[in-house]
């Protein structure tokens, strides 16, 4: 009877810590949301802001545009990356697609760009095949270059 005693006051006692609400754990991953805001109209407008404590803000409006019930979104995001940086992205979706833009983001080369000298050569050596299969002079498809 002793040990059953004991046995359900240490039972209790843990209870007591497996209860235990999230905020109050030093190793909870849950963050806290200090805003949201959410604005839904009946006509299909929308907006909304967010913000958490470990410094995510997320802001979005949008609207219906046409018959066929399309929905152009403008809208930003920012946070701090793994490594420290702040990211901070911009954005638009409209009819021309989903248009980011942000300081982070890779930027293609401008166009035209240099086109490297082993393709120049390859269009070349098709330009010739096709010119020496259209005079009769070679019958194969296109293969690897060879010495004639």
């Amino acid at each position: 009877m002793k040990f059953f005693v004991f046995v359900l006051l240490v039972a209790v006692a843990c209870a007591d810590r497996l209860y235990e609400p999230p905020a109050a754990r030093a190793d909870s991953d849950e963050i806290a949301i200090l805003r949201d805001e959410r604005v839904i109209e009946d006509d299909g407008r929308y907006n909304f802001d967010m913000e958490t404590a470990n410094g995510i803000k997320v802001s979005e409006s949008g609207s219906p545009v046409g018959d066929e019930g399309a929905i152009n979104s403008a809208g930003s995001f920012s946070y701090t990356a793994p490594d420290g940086t702040d990211v901070h992205l911009q954005y638009v979706a409209d009819e021309n697609g989903f248009q980011p833009q942000g300081a982070h983001l890779p930027v293609a080369p401008e166009f035209p760009h240099p086109i490297p000298q082993f393709v120049l050569d390859q269009i070349a050596f098709a330009a010739e095949e096709d010119a020496r299969q259209a005079r009769g002079e070679v019958s194969r498809s296109y293969g690897a270059p060879h010495d004639d």
